[in-house]
């Protein structure tokens, strides 16, 4: 469990296309096997610490003719920022993703002091 003890707590929120490989015959969509698709997220202000990161897809559009694969995730959280990152394997044919996230974290205050 992450304690947040700070009395500043900050909460962001965004939603982002991730790709839209059906127009362009990308990858996700005419390719096979292992495919990744990672986009870089960085937050209006740092966080005191690594933030809590929530992802979820919103919108997925994905041939109906295969399996449906997908595995989202936030990864290489710092204070500044995250990679957003989608895969999928096998068969599964993605035209577009669209992923929301969450990051809630402790903000600095502004007496604060950096030591070091």
């Amino acid at each position: 469990m992450k304690r947040l003890s700070h009395h500043l707590i900050g909460a962001e929120q965004g939603s982002l296309v991730l790709f839209s490989d059906f127009e362009e015959n990308g990858p996700m969509w005419t390719g096979d096997g292992p495919r990744e698709a990672r986009r870089p997220v960085r937050f209006s202000e740092p966080f005191r610490a690594a933030p809590l990161v929530q992802v979820g897809i919103s919108m997925w559009d994905t041939g109906g003719d295969t399996n449906q694969r997908a595995d989202l995730r936030a990864e290489d959280i710092t204070p500044e920022g995250f990679s957003l990152v989608f895969r999928t394997w096998g068969d599964s044919r993605v035209a577009r993703i669209r992923a929301d996230w969450m990051a809630l974290g402790e903000l600095r205050a502004a007496d604060d002091w950096d030591i070091a």
